[in-house]
């Protein structure tokens, strides 16, 4: 018998393990996957940014509206202790021009493997290919390789990540087990579908960089990209909970420049100088900004500064939510006590995407995982020790 189960083997999941196995629980692993960490080993292509180095103000803010309990939990266990903690796996560190921390190695394998090798140590036990199919009971059932088998540990945390990235393990399919507990499910840091006219197909795959993204209260200096189905990348992803929920979406082409600036500089167009020419020229638009504005800005009205400043950007609504970098939705807080157990299953926790939150990429998903896996680590440490 284990004193501790944990049903998920992201960073959540691994999270919770090493807290109660350093705390002297007996903890088992299971993931329905054939190895672990899947989706956190596809961050890590792109360069795993682990969390964001900035005030913790900041790091809170991006988090939105998310409950009291949340932001005190990534408060306990904010950037700087996640960066010690990767230290502490012996993954030295780097931080960009922007606040974004990343291994030096830029990929996560290294750091998966140091940590996967100290859970090995402290006696943590994986079980890959166990697919979790809901209670008989207080029993957790899993399908494995060897049949059907029943676990009854003192404490269980649920680590099951959202419902996007099926293929990654992240497919929402356990919510069945937990339907008067969980919210809807929504794509979060998602593409968004644009039906271009045949004059943008040259500039598929090209990145947008120099506007500023706005929907609602959001905005957005980062780079975007044109692709053959429509716009992403971090930029998009950073406005992309308000586009989604019904905020038009505009795009600043000169987010440096005032209308006053931009009428003056319009009005000293030549002649015979083509329209095209004159906004590269006067105004350094690249030839893809201007294919923007041709894109969602035609008719020209005679005064095209504003259109310059706040370009509407047509769209048909979100990519399918498997393709999305998270979700929105999940096990809603409510139903949780502080300590991230369920009210209606004592001895049960949940963490990670599985919550009912939504960040922006940068750093702040991966970090609300860790905090969220400790916080729920914690609270289970403290109730099995009672029992």
């Amino acid at each position: 018998m284990t004193d501790a189960l944990v049903i998920g083997a992201g960073p959540a999941g691994l999270m919770a393990a090493e807290v109660m196995a350093s705390d002297g629980l007996s903890v088992t692993v299971a993931d329905a996957m054939p190895s672990v960490g899947r989706k956190f080993l596809m961050a890590g292509k792109s360069g795993l940014n682990l969390t964001k180095s900035e005030p913790i103000e900041a790091v809170l803010a991006a988090y939105g509206d998310a409950p009291d309990v949340l932001k005190q939990t990534v408060t306990d266990f904010g950037p700087d202790a996640v960066m010690g903690w990767a230290e502490g796996l012996g993954q030295p560190l780097f931080t960009g021009s922007t606040g974004r921390v990343f291994p030096k190695a830029m990929k996560a394998s290294p750091l998966l493997r140091a940590w996967l090798a100290r859970l090995d140590r402290q006696g943590v036990t994986l079980k890959t290919r166990w697919r979790w199919q809901g209670w008989d009971s207080d029993q957790f059932i899993f399908d494995t390789p060897d049949g059907r088998r029943l676990i009854n540990p003192k404490v269980a945390v649920l680590a099951l990540g959202g419902a996007s990235w099926a293929r990654l393990g992240s497919d929402g399919a356990w919510a069945r087990f937990l339907p008067d507990a969980v919210a809807p499910f929504a794509p979060a840091n998602m593409g968004f579908v644009v039906p271009w006219s045949a004059h943008m197909t040259q500039f598929w795959g090209q990145p947008v960089k120099s506007t500023m993204l706005r929907a609602g209260a959001l905005t957005s200096r980062g780079e975007f990209i044109i692709s053959s189905k429509g716009i992403e990348g971090g930029g998009i992803y950073a406005v992309s909970a308000a586009v989604r929920d019904g905020a038009p979406l505009t795009l600043d082409l000169a987010p440096d420049w005032t209308l006053d600036r931009l009428r003056a500089a319009l009005s000293r167009r030549r002649k015979k100088e083509t329209l095209t020419n004159h906004l590269r020229k006067a105004l350094r638009l690249d030839p893809v900004h201007i294919a923007l504005l041709s894109e969602f800005g035609r008719p020209f009205p005679d005064d095209l500064a504003p259109l310059i400043k706040a370009l509407p950007i047509r769209h048909e609504g979100p990519r399918p939510m498997d393709e999305a970098i998270s979700t929105a939705g999940g096990v809603r807080f409510d139903a949780l006590t502080d300590d991230l157990m369920f009210r209606d299953r004592p001895g049960v926790f949940c963490v990670g995407e599985m919550l009912d939150w939504e960040a922006p990429t940068g750093g702040y998903l991966i970090t609300g995982c860790l905090a969220t896996g400790r916080r729920a680590a914690a609270g289970a440490v403290r109730y099995a020790t009672k029992r």
